[in-house]
């Protein structure tokens, strides 16, 4: 058998303030995205919505 090595193990995620001001402003933008497409708006709305999901909540999880 072979002993595993600290190279072979992945790393461990860490939560820090980062992430968490990250996600918050991801559901901040979110949020305020789903609000102007409620109200109508057909290119901010979308634009924060996109923001949101493939930005700065993908950022949150991984940084």
């Amino acid at each position: 058998m072979a002993k595993t090595t600290k190279k072979d193990t992945p790393a461990a995620l860490k939560f820090t303030k980062v992430n968490a001001l990250l996600g918050a402003a991801g559901i901040a933008v979110l949020t305020f995205g789903y609000w102007l497409l409620a109200q109508g708006s057909i290119t901010a709305a979308p634009l924060l919505l996109v923001l949101g999901y493939v930005v700065l909540l993908p950022m949150a999880i991984i940084k």
